[in-house]
């Protein structure tokens, strides 16, 4: 970068225009008419948040000025007059800079383009370590880190560059003062916790800055002389955040009175940006935070499928949507699959996923088909708001008939990965979004075979600024072919597909927030299933306990017989006391023998310590101490017990 345009005796300003940059000299002002305007003088004056009184703002000595627009006017005052110009138009420029970076390093970098060279040939800007945020009130000795230093080069004619960011000693060369400290703990009490207790910038030649400035820099910081420093605290909306120290060469103008005003308003604005940078990622941080501990922890591993999952934010931290994905374990060992994505990108569309998460997860439990399950979520999105708006796919999958139920409220349609690697779109009614209200959703079933794969997704992985959203389908479609060829007769492993899948996003694809979900379907083989109905009589245990034993024999389980039998027993006893109609049990073998027994009392059973003198009440206790896992759940037409069974060792894993 080349050096700042010098004019005489002080002045170094440019005359409009960003600072840092070149700018054409400006024509001589018409006759009758002023270069600048009084008002904007004025607000010059009231630059370091009005704290001007008192404040000698002589004007530069320089060549003799243009014509005095005012008739009267002295050529002195006119080249005053001049010099608050170029230095109102330096700070608006400047302040605009900062104003536009986003986050921390952005704010500070503006700061340093802004400054370097047009104010100063160096910056160093310190910040708190670590920065405050918001209210917080941080605890032990405040200590500074050097954030960036800037500067330009030793020697106009060298191939020097400028200093790089967060260096561990920079080097500012001798003519700047030589290296800077990393690390500065500020002393309570010191000299320089009393300057950057105070608002206004200071020479380096002042007492208080002279004190304070080997406290930032060092033993021996090796200063340039005269007023060639100047040290500013960068003071947030309620405490101190940092401070800057700005310094020009021996060769340059040295600083004037009236710098301290430009000085002390590049701070105000860069601290302000500071505090704000910080609350903004703190506000990401939180928001990003709450998306994820709305997501499953980790996925259930139901029978006869399995699952894997991603979940991707959008580029930018603070777009936080309500992007969510669910697998909830069903009655007869079915699973749902859900994916959903709440419309907007805030911390509410993110409140919003965790509220229509838990009542799908609520309406899953009641065991209702998946346009009922779409109807009651679109009833609870009206409550919940008249923008409350979602797109979402519930599909239930049945392991035993190797059939997958699917409805859809205007979310993008699924792929399904056949085994042979042929990819294919599903063929899903749409249907509304999500808090329209009024509309009938329907649902569709389909052939689930096993080996196959069916992907889920949120439209962030197929729509974006450069693509519409049916040429990313095209393109899903094809990558997950692609990914298929690769490994031949044999579906691709989940955990790898996904990856190759996430792989197809492109620099600028990443526009929103992203959930996947690919459900292998295994099934259950029906030589794996033993399923009879049982008319509720007395003598219906009994024969619950023969079919269990034949199909254990069948099998090769005997060494489950007399477990089973009891339980079997206990729980079949238990459900034909209440029911009206007649009972289902169903044995499944697959890692584990699990027992099914459905009837038509809605009433679940629940677990209770039998006194001695209770003639029942020990059925669920013996089932709780000797099963595995055991649980009940609601359905439409009643309720299902189930438990299972740990299989013999020795016994092969199905």
């Amino acid at each position: 970068m080349g050096r700042p345009r010098e004019g005489g005796g002080g002045r170094s300003w440019p005359r409009g225009g960003e600072p840092g940059g070149t700018v054409p000299e400006q024509s001589p002002p018409h006759e009758g008419r002023s270069a600048v305007p009084e008002a904007p003088h004025t607000e010059v004056s009231r630059a370091a948040g009005g704290e001007t009184a008192g404040a000698q703002m002589p004007g530069p000595a320089g060549p003799p000025p243009a014509r005095s627009a005012h008739p009267g006017e002295s050529g002195e005052v006119a080249a005053a007059r001049q010099a608050g110009g170029d230095r109102l138009r330096f700070i608006g420029a400047a302040t605009r800079r900062i104003a536009r970076g986003i986050d921390l390093d952005e704010i500070v970098l503006g700061l340093c383009r802004a400054t370097v060279p047009t104010f100063a040939d160096a910056i160093l800007v310190y910040l708190r370590d670590p920065l405050p945020v918001g209210d917080e009130r941080p605890t032990g000795p405040v200590v500074l880190r050097l954030r960036r230093t800037d500067r330009i080069p030793e020697e106009p004619d060298t191939n020097g560059g400028r200093l790089p960011m967060l260096p561990a000693q920079p080097d500012l060369g001798p003519a700047m003062g030589g290296s800077a400290a990393e690390l500065a703990e500020v002393q309570p009490g010191g000299p320089l916790a009393e300057v950057l207790r105070g608002v206004r910038p200071l020479f380096g030649e002042a007492q208080a800055a002279r004190t304070a400035l080997p406290e930032l820099l060092g033993p021996d910081p090796r200063l340039p002389g005269g007023h060639r420093v100047i040290l500013a605290p960068l003071r947030g909306r309620r405490r101190v955040i940092g401070a800057a120290v700005f310094l020009r060469r021996p060769d340059r103008p040295a600083f004037e009175p009236d710098d301290l005003l430009v000085a002390a308003q590049l701070a105000t604005h860069t601290a302000l940006g500071v505090d704000k940078a910080v609350l903004y990622g703190r506000e990401a941080y939180i928001a990003d935070a709450l998306q994820r501990t709305m997501l499953p922890d980790s996925l259930p591993q139901p029978t006869g499928v399995r699952l894997a999952s991603r979940y991707l934010p959008a580029a930018e931290t603070a777009r936080v949507g309500g992007d969510w994905y669910d697998a909830i374990p069903l009655p007869g060992s079915r699973v749902a699959l859900v994916v959903g994505d709440v419309m907007g990108h805030s911390m509410t569309s993110a409140a919003i996923m965790g509220q229509l998460r838990t009542t799908a997860q609520t309406l899953a439990g009641l065991d209702l088909p998946p346009q009922e399950v779409l109807h009651h979520l679109d009833e609870q999105a009206q409550r919940l708001g008249t923008d409350r708006m979602a797109t979402c796919m519930y599909a239930v999958y049945d392991p035993v008939a190797h059939r997958i139920t699917i409805a859809n409220a205007g979310h993008p349609p699924p792929v399904m990965l056949h085994r042979g690697g042929r990819a294919e779109v599903l063929r899903v009614p749409s249907g509304a979004p999500i808090g329209v209200g009024g509309v009938d959703f329907e649902a569709v079933e389909l052939d689930a075979p096993a080996g196959a794969t069916l992907v889920l997704y949120t439209d962030g992985l197929v729509e974006s600024r450069i693509r519409d959203v049916w040429t990313g389908i095209e393109q899903l479609r094809e990558r997950l072919a692609e990914t298929a060829r690769l490994t031949g007769p044999n579906p691709p492993p989940l955990e790898p597909m996904c990856d190759e899948v996430l792989d197809m996003l492109g620099p600028g694809d990443r526009d929103d927030d992203i959930a996947l979900l690919a459900a292998r379907f295994d099934g259950i083989a029906p030589s794996d299933v033993a399923y009879w109905y049982l008319d509720p009589k007395a003598q219906t245990a009994g024969q619950a306990r023969r079919l269990a034993r034949r199909a254990l024999a069948r099998w090769g389980l005997d060494e489950l017989t007399d477990q089973l039998e009891l339980l079997v027993s206990e729980v079949v006893t238990n459900a034909v006391r209440y029911a009206e109609r007649p009972i289902t049990l169903r044995l499944l073998r697959t890692d584990v023998l699990r027992c099914e027994v459905g009837d038509d009392v809605p009433q679940l059973p629940r677990l209770r310590q039998a006194r001695p003198s209770d003639e029942g009440g020990r059925g669920l206790y013996l089932v709780n101490r000797m099963a595995r896992r055991w649980g009940a759940t609601r359905l439409s037409m009643g309720k299902v017990v189930w438990f299972e069974l740990s299989m013999p060792p020795g016994v092969q894993r199905r």
